[in-house]
């Protein structure tokens, strides 16, 4: 039914807690296969990929969305692709929602024209984390654009039908959720827990990506026009 593709990097500690929440989900034949595709690890995600179970492919030097389009072109078993972070951790039972959507996709005349994403939730406490997370869901249910850290499932035949992830060194998963669009996305109850960390360090860079974020899911400015500030 599903098969789950990452692209990582030194994603060893991450990955560990990622792939333990599909466990029930493949003991269950949901989750069918699932593929790694990694940029060039220097540590041990190749060997934590082959003890779950999984496929490792590597494609040093590619960006994320290369990656990621890898791997869709590698599936085999699953009809349903969903698309995961590293550093995501899904909730326990997210697997029993994400079969019911796709089970009411198939019935629907154009539910194979659908895309779904999680809810998304920051493991750290504080006041911060839920502000992010409210501000989170409010962005997703206006625009329509969930971040990449919210998972994306998606049916093959739409994921081809639309090009698959785009070449672009950022903002991959709003390219992609642009061209969904906001009525063809469906947000499921069920969450996406993430670390909260950022990608940058640098604060500088972090404005950066905000604004360019910004450019997209607001402005609706091309992501390939917008990551040009970052």
């Amino acid at each position: 039914m599903i098969s789950v593709i990452f692209a990582t990097e030194n994603s060893e500690i991450d990955l560990v807690q990622a792939l333990s929440a599909l466990v029930p989900a493949a003991a269950e034949g949901i989750v069918r296969e699932v593929i790694v595709v990694d940029a060039g690890s220097t540590d041990n995600t190749d060997k934590i990929v082959d003890a779950a179970g999984g496929r490792w492919v590597e494609r040093r030097g590619e960006t994320r969305s290369a990656c990621l389009a890898y791997g869709a072109g590698l599936v085999n078993r699953g009809d349903w692709l969903l698309f995961l972070r590293p550093e995501t951790v899904l909730e326990p039972g997210w697997h029993h929602e994400a079969q019911a959507f796709v089970e009411r996709a198939a019935r629907a005349p154009n539910g194979a024209g659908t895309a779904a994403s999680f809810r998304l939730r920051y493991e750290t406490f504080g006041l911060a984390a839920r502000l992010s997370e409210a501000y989170a869901s409010l962005r997703s249910q206006l625009l329509g654009m969930p971040y990449g850290n919210q998972g994306l499932l998606i049916s093959r035949q739409f994921y081809q039908k639309l090009g698959g992830h785009r070449p672009l060194p950022e903002l991959e998963d709003l390219d992609i959720a642009k061209r969904i669009g906001r009525g063809r996305m469906v947000f499921l109850r069920s969450a996406a827990v993430a670390s909260g960390a950022s990608e940058h360090n640098d604060a500088a860079a972090r404005l950066r990506q905000a604004f360019a974020r910004f450019c997209v899911g607001a402005l609706r400015i091309p992501a390939s026009v917008a990551v040009k500030v970052l």
